[in-house]
Order: C-alpha cells, then structure tokens, then sequence
C-alpha cells in the first residue's frame, strides 16, 4: 500500500505525527466508495491499528494530534453512537448554570463542536449542498462553515470550550488527560453501536451509505467504517478509566439510571446539583422528550439537506434492545461469536442489558 505524507514540521513546540497513513486497498475502497457515497476519493488506514478515515484525514491528522488543549476544557469521547450527544447535553447544562434557554436556543453542534466533522465533508459533497441551498444566503453561510477544521473553529472561542471527538485516544493530542482538563469516555456495546450507527450513516449524506444492515455489519466486523476498529477504540478509554482527569462509563449503566448519572458526572465536574434541578435535568433529558428537541437533533444540518429526509432521525429510541429484529439468528450467532472472541482479550466487560 502506499503510504502517504504528513506535514510535521511547523514549530518546536509541535509533535510530529506519529504513525504511517495509508491508502485503503483499492479493492477494498472501490466497494466502500460504492456503498459509502459521500465520499469520492477513498479512505485511508492509520497506524498500526489501521483506523479507518475518509481522505480529508490525512491532511487534518497533524493539526488534529497537535490541538492545544486547556485546562477548562470538557471533552467527550466516544466510538461513534455510544450515547455522545445524551452526554453532551448533560455536561453542557451542568457547566453552565443549567441555562436551558440558551440551550434551546443555540444549536448543540455550536455549544458542544465536533472537533474532526470536516474530515467527513467532501468538497464535491458540499458543492451539492451549495446548489441546492443557493437561493437563501443564510443556508449558504452554514454550508460554508461546515467542513471548518475543529482546530479553527476554536481559535476564536470564547468562554469555556465543550469540545467532541470520535477520534480514539492514541491520535488525539498526547498531552490531554496531563492538562488538567476533564475528559469523559462513553462506551456501548457493540450490537447497538452497529444498528444506531447503520442509520446514522445512512442519514448523513456525507456519509451515504445505501447498503442493507448485513452489508453495513460486514464493514462494521472488519473495521471498515469510520472511526473503526470499534474494539481497539475502546480498548483505549478503558486503559485510560484510572486516570484522574477521565471518567470511563457505560453507557448501559448512564439508561439504568439517569439520576446517578448526572450526580456522577456533576461530582467529576466539581458542581453541586439540589434535587429541584436534578429532577428537571433528569426530565430533559428522558429520551422522549430529548428526541423532540430541535437543539440536539441537528436540525439546523437537516435545513441545508446534510440529512436524508428519507431516514430515521439523529435522535432515536436511545435503547439498549437485548433482542433486535436486526440480527437474523444466522447473523446473530456470528455477532456473538465476534463479541466472545473478543472480549477474551480484554477485561472490559459491558453491563448487562434488562429487557
């Protein structure tokens, strides 16, 4: 495979990129780019683990890894659809006064940014969406800022940064859990990662999957969505579980109870929470009425057509489902089997899911 170039070099002060970026086998990628059509040039692996990322990464991967990170930072981190945006919700309004009038009003992917989104925007991607959203200049504004590198929409924050990433720990910046920043890992188990993140890439054109969910779980499988390998992904934030700056939950035990939870992760934060506004935190937060707010449900990409209008929403059942109508019995003997063979090499163990 060929391997691809990095620019390293800026100051002393940074760290040059420490693993090899590879192109995808092109057998490989001709099949992804098949089936995944918001991308148009291909993907790459990265290091030793071969995480897998649409082209755009290699040209963010150093400014990724050399983020400066500071001391009030919050960051959430997690595998792709762990419960992230739940958590994100909650730690935003714990940290700032429980101001639920500002979170209403303010869209969430603005309170809470994803640090790496526009590695996943394609420039012949956003020239579609610049098309079909010409009439209206405000539409057009949003368009343009959606494939703004993370590391430059902070550059200008004010106030405390809230800060979101899918990426694993070993390409964020080495010196994030040493800053004295708080960073919170989420896991979930694999079955309903793989179904929750089905049809999110099925409902972000950026992503455009247009397979079937057997098809999408044969990528899942062998580590050939993005963010993947699920498991070495998890692996490093249950690695990271002591450390004094990260707060390592599940996100099965976060569903069992919602209240424990926000005291969990309040006490991680340093904030004091009276039992009026843990009861209306917990009541904001109850899936039923979380899938009705238009803050957290990125409405504002839906008004540009960045979602399928076509599929589910961002904001599902939020449920842990311990048998899925997905999982043919042929299908669900593997999936078990795939679990078993590796959770033998880990002492993870994820909680058990009550029907």
């Amino acid at each position: 495979m060929p391997e691809l170039q990095c620019e390293n070099e800026v100051d002393t002060k940074r760290k040059a990129f420490p693993y090899k970026i590879v192109k995808v086998d092109p057998k490989i990628n001709s099949k992804l780019l098949e089936n995944f059509e918001g991308e148009k040039t291909g993907f790459v692996q990265v290091g030793p683990q071969k995480w897998l990322f649409p082209n755009r990464y290699q040209e963010e991967a150093n400014e990724l890894y050399n983020f400066e990170v500071t001391p009030d930072d919050v960051w959430i981190v997690t595998f792709p659809r762990s419960g992230t945006t739940w958590t994100q919700e909650m730690v935003w309004l714990l940290s700032n006064n429980f101001d639920y009038e500002k979170a209403k009003t303010i869209p969430l992917i603005e309170r809470f940014p994803f640090l790496e989104f526009s590695i996943c925007v394609h420039p012949d991607i956003k020239e579609r969406f610049r098309q079909e959203n010409s009439k209206c200049l405000n539409k057009l504004k949003k368009v343009e800022e959606l494939d703004k590198p993370g590391w430059k929409i902070f550059e200008n924050y004010s106030g405390r940064r809230f800060i979101k990433t899918h990426l694993p720990f070993s390409l964020l910046p080495p010196d994030l859990l040493r800053t004295g920043c708080k960073v919170i890992y989420v896991a979930r188990n694999p079955k309903d990662v793989a179904v929750s993140y089905y049809h999110l890439n099925r409902l972000f054109i950026t992503q455009g999957f247009n397979g079937n969910f057997e098809t999408f779980w044969n990528y899942f499988e062998n580590n050939l969505v993005h963010w993947a390998p699920y498991w070495s992904h998890i692996q490093e934030g249950w690695d990271r579980r002591n450390e004094e700056n990260c707060l390592f939950m599940f996100y099965e035990d976060m569903c069992k109870n919602q209240q424990d939870t926000i005291l969990k992760v309040a006490e991680f934060l340093g904030i004091d929470v009276s039992e009026k506004q843990l009861n209306k935190l917990d009541d904001h937060l109850k899936i039923e009425n979380f899938r009705k707010n238009d803050s957290v449900n990125f409405e504002v990409l839906r008004e540009i057509g960045v979602l399928n209008s076509k599929e589910q929403g961002f904001i599902r059942n939020g449920k842990n489902s311990k048998n899925s109508t997905y999982y043919t019995p042929e299908l669900e003997e593997r999936v078990n089997l795939w679990i078993e063979k590796n959770l033998i090499k880990t002492d993870l163990r994820f909680p058990k899911i009550l029907k």
